[in-house]
């Protein structure tokens, strides 16, 4: 805040508090209240565009007694106060600050980082908006999906039969589909409670290890696939 906001600020609260008013009645104490306050918040903005942050709305929190804090009956506001109020603002900005990579030449270390401090100065005293990231919002390329669509598979059969003996569940799995029979992942086990896509559980390993990972689906989990899916077990 620069010392003409600090002036119309404590001028505002002297409406409001007495103590305040009598330290704006002296012309001397008036100027080095003004100072103290404009150094302590030099670094506080009086307000931020999108409206989340008013250094007015935080000296009203103050006298209205928020929470059960009745320090105002004792003390006029303190620089502090107004602080401890803009901390959370501050941090809430830097969450989502994602510091851009800088215009500089990375290699020029000390440049670099110059300007990702200056970037980051600039949002932690609100005289910069958050640079977020930027949210997804177009679906896949249409020539991608065709391509999928033609193909039928994001792994081409191909490439599917080499990886077949790395992952013989999932080849076993799916071979079973492609000749008409449930799909017993699907769905899950109602003896053993395994969850959907993860395999079937046995007994438990020695020396608390967990339990065993099946490479076969219980019985009963691909009746019930079967049933589910409308295929013959």
């Amino acid at each position: 805040m620069q010392p003409r906001e600090i002036a119309a600020l404590l001028d505002r609260i002297g409406l409001d508090d007495s103590r305040i008013d009598r330290q704006l009645a002296d012309e001397h104490l008036a100027e080095r209240t003004i100072t103290r306050w404009t150094e302590a918040l030099a670094e506080v903005p009086a307000t931020l565009p999108d409206g989340s942050w008013d250094v007015g709305r935080a000296v009203r929190w103050y006298y209205e007694r928020r929470g059960g804090d009745n320090s105002a009956r004792f003390r006029a506001i303190e620089p502090h106060d107004i602080l401890a109020a803009w901390a959370p603002h501050r941090t809430a900005l830097m969450q989502r600050h994602t510091d851009p990579a800088p215009r500089v030449d990375p290699d020029d270390v000390a440049g670099y980082l110059s300007a990702l401090r200056t970037g980051r100065a600039a949002v932690a005293t609100g005289r910069a908006a958050p640079v977020e990231q930027r949210m997804l919002t177009g679906g896949p390329s249409p020539e991608v999906a065709e391509r999928l669509a033609a193909i039928g598979s994001p792994i081409p059969e191909a490439v599917r039969g080499e990886l077949a003996r790395w992952r013989p569940r999932a080849a076993a799995r799916e071979a079973t589909v492609r000749a008409g029979g449930p799909d017993p992942l699907a769905v899950v086990c109602p003896w053993c409670h395994a969850e959907v896509k993860q395999p079937c559980r046995g007994g438990w390993r020695p020396n608390g290890k967990g339990r065993r990972t099946k490479t076969k689906a219980h019985d009963s989990r691909i009746d019930r696939a079967a049933e589910q899916q409308g295929l013959a077990a």
